[in-house]
């Protein structure tokens, strides 16, 4: 797609939203553990995401731990009535800053229970359970058993929609046998293009797809080609890559984060950013190139 004609909103969880959301975990200090080192700033982040439009907005009550939940609710509540927030379980920190499995009912469950509490909701909007066979990346092993302590805790009120993270085809397979499930959260970027498949399958059947790390995440992407289109343009190489994600499917929802005013102002600037079929074509070639 060639213009700024592109879809701007798809459903998740029931309801539209904007498909340029915020993510939440920048706002924890550094290696997203402990606070941040401007509490003000972070808080005003969040208040003008929302001011700008966004309606989306992704945490975890692991970020910090409990750091981001805390300032979402310090910032936004009362929520407004169509801001959708996603947060997800299945992970905890160690004293150590290190990520560790949490898939044990009682662990689920205390989870749910920190982050109604943190948020200062009766009900989570969204659940993403974050599968943590392989910290690095999607690893085969079955979800039944977590999945099932969420959807339990579904039927009891606390969850209206569940979705999952770091997941294989086969696992969000399983998933939908088990309860509806409304996106997907897995690593995906110019460069990192296992799932393009997936999101096809996603999008005909009207599940979001959320791509984490739309530069690399903590490995940056280096691509001469990607800054080469940047300057071109005249924006930066996470504008284009977030441009480009959003013309890649009609499903893919975003969630640039950042602790940045002019960065926040930079990413949702990205939308309006048009990328001309030689542009698009160029960007499709860094894929292309890391799968040789």
């Amino acid at each position: 797609m060639s213009s700024n004609d592109y879809p701007r909103r798809f459903p998740l969880a029931g309801r539209e939203v904007g498909r340029l959301g915020y993510g939440a975990m920048q706002l924890a200090g550094p290696g997203v553990f402990g606070p941040p080192k401007d509490k003000a700033a972070a808080l005003a982040v969040l208040r003008a995401a929302v001011d700008a439009g966004v309606d989306h907005i992704d945490t975890s009550d692991f970020y910090g731990p409990h750091i981001t939940n805390q300032l979402i609710r310090e910032a936004l509540a009362p929520y407004p009535a169509h801001l959708r927030i996603v947060t997800k379980v299945g992970a905890r920190r160690g004293d150590d800053a290190s990520w560790q499995p949490a898939f044990s009912p009682e662990a689920l469950t205390d989870a749910v229970h920190d982050n109604l509490r943190n948020l200062g909701v009766d009900v989570l909007d969204v659940v993403n359970l974050r599968l943590m066979f392989d910290v690095h990346g999607p690893a085969e092993g079955s979800i039944e058993a977590p999945l099932s302590v969420l959807a339990g805790l579904q039927q009891k009120g606390l969850i209206r929609h569940i979705g999952l993270s770091n997941a294989t085809a086969k696992q969000i397979a399983q998933g939908r046998g088990i309860c509806d499930i409304v996106c997907v959260q897995n690593q995906y970027n110019l460069a990192h293009r296992g799932d393009d498949a997936l999101i096809e399958d996603l999008a005909r059947d009207g599940i979001a797809y959320v791509p984490f790390f739309p530069l690399g995440g903590f490995s940056p992407l280096q691509s001469n080609i990607l800054s080469d289109v940047a300057r071109r343009l005249d924006a930066t190489p996470m504008q284009v890559a977030l441009a480009w994600l959003l013309r890649r499917s009609p499903n893919i929802l975003l969630i640039p984060g950042t602790s940045s005013l002019a960065h926040l102002r930079e990413n949702l600037a990205s939308g309006d950013i048009v990328l001309p079929d030689d542009a698009m074509a160029a960007l499709e070639g860094i894929g292309q190139d890391r799968e040789k």
